[in-house]
């Protein structure tokens, strides 16, 4: 079986490894633009040896945005400090993912370290957008259910940021469908209570991811690999479930989908969700083993040997790596040294002298 720094190739892209830098969102822009932050935050994780390294998630509208500090895609004037972004991460030996998102009912509200409450537009916010007229919780704000032109604007949205994102030169895509965002709010029916063609039954309320998913595949090149971030289940009852997760993992493995990033929740405040290391890994080997789609496991990974045997096992293809990439940006290298495979770190000659 592979092994954590063997490499894994999808289409015409082939990572050095099997450590992927998860979508983290950093509510450090202003008007969209990716900025020094962005550069000096993911640089040093491609630095630090990762195979892939994704953007956070990155608005394909403006009112698209979680926080008016997120990460833009929505106009070709973000793709020039984009492509720079692109050029650092390349540089070091990486492959540059963006992560395509839309933030729905969990739009318009301040950055996590002044509250992150929703704003509404007496206080510089917007108003949100959702299948359904339901908020998220008491302190957001309450969007308005999307008509059908809404429901047509966005997907172009996602189209048009697929597009950019390739002419700013990322060779890695992902429609982040996951965590209670616009696209998993139409997957779950305690979201979504519409009673057209985009609600009710299962295959109505997957209707939106699936178009979006056709979409991004038509403009998306075909030797460049497309996946979704899912939340495999909801973590509450009368929600999304894992079973669920598979049946849309089998249909949008048929629109042209490489990938799914099986994470979970964020969908409703109130789930009880078994926090543990690698608690979410069980998804992702049983979206692998029942639809023959890579997968990349998330959530509380820290340890060489934990990542390295859910690799080995046939659990997943690949590991993503958030908080603990954050606390240690070097990670790989480390994980290199521990895992007695010292000659498969990929160390820049200027800090050679460290290691």
């Amino acid at each position: 079986m592979p092994q954590l720094f063997d490499p894994f190739s999808l289409r015409g892209v082939t990572l050095p490894n099997r450590i992927g830098v998860s979508p983290m969102c950093e509510y450090s822009s202003e008007d969209g633009f990716a900025n020094d932050w962005h550069l000096v935050h993911l640089g040093s994780r491609a630095v630090g040896g990762a195979g892939l390294v994704m953007t956070e998630a990155t608005s394909v509208e403006a009112r698209g945005r979680i926080t008016a500090a997120d990460l833009g895609i929505w106009k070709d004037a973000h793709i020039q400090k984009l492509a720079h972004l692109v050029r650092i991460i390349e540089s070091h030996g990486a492959v540059p993912g963006m992560q395509l998102a839309h933030a729905g009912r969990k739009a318009s509200c301040a950055v996590p370290w002044q509250g992150g409450g929703g704003l509404p537009a007496s206080a510089g916010g917007w108003e949100p957008i959702a299948p359904s007229a339901i908020a998220f919780s008491a302190e957001t704000v309450l969007p308005r259910a999307m008509g059908e032109g809404d429901i047509r604007a966005v997907q172009e949205a996602f189209v048009a940021g697929a597009r950019r994102a390739l002419t700013a030169g990322f060779r890695w895509l992902e429609l982040h469908f996951a965590h209670g965002y616009l696209a998993h709010t139409f997957l779950s029916p305690l979201s979504n209570t519409r009673q057209d063609q985009y609600g009710g039954s299962f295959d109505n309320r997957v209707r939106f991811a699936l178009e979006t998913a056709r979409a991004v595949r038509a403009v998306w090149p075909p030797e460049l690999p497309l996946g979704t971030r899912l939340s495999c289940t909801d973590w509450a009852d009368g929600g999304w479930t894992g079973e669920d997760s598979v049946r849309l993992s089998h249909l949008l493995k048929a629109e042209g989908v490489d990938l799914v990033d099986c994470s979970s929740g964020g969908l409703v405040p109130t789930a009880r969700i078994p926090v543990g290391p690698g608690y979410q890994v069980p998804f992702a080997r049983q979206i692998r083993a029942e639809t023959g789609m890579p997968t990349a496991a998330v959530g509380m990974i820290t340890e060489p040997k934990q990542a390295d045997s859910i690799v080995s096992s046939g659990e997943a293809d690949l590991v993503f790596l958030a908080r603990e990439m954050l606390r240690d940006p070097y990670w790989p290298l480390h994980a290199a040294t521990t895992l007695g495979q010292p000659e498969r770190r990929r160390i820049p000659n200027q800090y050679l002298r460290a290691f």
